[in-house]
């Protein structure tokens, strides 16, 4: 018998210890749509969690037709503005306005207050790009133990990254050794829908 190569009894990792705690099997999708694809299992898992800051995760790719709307170039207060057809600058394409890069951008969906007071309310859908790097003070969406948040970035007292609702009814959450995290990308823009 040839002790090399082959299947060996006990190898690789323990059925069930992903963190879907279920067996895997490979599958095969084109290059492009990695990030979708990963996205949308991440959107999975998260929905499971009770707590989960994310409703859904949508890619801007996947977004359809680009839309132009008229763009007022008045400044309009909160009286009775009059749109004439004169007032129109240009037209405004709301992709072109929110996305810098498509492919790297996703539309998430808030639930919760954590982030009530910089203006994000459940149901408001939030553009992230995962192309930017995150810098202190930037909101991040991030993964910390397998389960999305989205807060502030900010720097601990031992300089360890530190997020910071802004909401005082939440605590911030320090990332500490051990703790699994990633800042799965940068709000960049939000959209608010009233009626």
């Amino acid at each position: 018998m040839n002790a090399h190569g082959g299947k060996r009894r006990g190898a690789g990792r323990p059925r069930g210890s992903n963190a879907y705690g279920e067996p895997t099997v490979p599958v095969r999708i084109p290059k492009s749509r990695v990030i979708s694809v990963k996205a949308f299992l991440a959107a999975c898992k998260a929905q499971n969690d009770r707590q989960s800051p994310v409703e859904s995760i949508v890619p801007a790719s996947d977004s359809g037709p680009d839309t132009t709307l008229p763009l007022f170039s008045t400044r309009v207060q909160a009286g009775f503005p009059s749109p004439a057809d004169d007032h129109i600058e240009k037209r405004l394409n709301l992709n072109d306005y929110l996305i810098k890069q498509a492919d790297a951008t996703f539309l998430v969906t808030i639930t919760g207050l954590s982030m009530r007071d910089a203006g994000l309310l459940p149901k408001d859908v939030v553009v992230v790009d995962r192309s930017r790097t995150a810098g202190v003070g930037n909101i991040v969406m991030a993964v910390v133990d397998g389960e999305f948040t989205i807060k502030y970035l900010g720097l601990g007292e031992h300089g360890n990254p530190l997020l910071i609702p802004a909401n005082p009814e939440f605590k911030a959450i320090e990332i500490k050794e051990g703790m699994q995290f990633e800042i799965w990308g940068v709000v960049t823009g939000s959209v608010r829908k009233y009626l």
